[in-house]
């Protein structure tokens, strides 16, 4: 199964506005795609901030959906574009496979 993490700097002075912009992204996203859950990580000791997106998609052992597939990365990186000019540089996306399940 496959996770997404997708990393980013984002401007102090633009934190607010960021944060905002990224939570309704990620509970729009949340309700489009059954079994997503979307984290959001920062480390803000840095300036600019790091910020640190990760997605992942459970199923019921019979959704073949389960996991980030190509569409739903495609959807995340699509729902991202109209707040691109809070970040500074670009999104980097990292998809990493479980190695198993505890």
């Amino acid at each position: 199964m496959q996770e997404l993490f997708v990393w980013y700097r984002v401007p102090r002075h633009l934190v607010d506005a960021a944060r905002i912009a990224v939570g309704a992204m990620q509970r729009s996203l949340a309700q489009r795609w059954p079994g997503l859950q979307a984290r959001l990580l920062i480390r803000a000791d840095s300036e600019p901030q790091t910020w640190m997106e990760i997605y992942a998609r459970r199923g019921d052992g019979a959704d073949a959906g389960c996991g980030i597939d190509r569409e739903l990365e495609a959807a995340i990186a699509a729902a991202a574009e109209p707040w691109s000019a809070l970040i500074e540089g670009e999104r980097h996306i990292e998809a990493f496979e479980l190695a198993h399940d505890l």
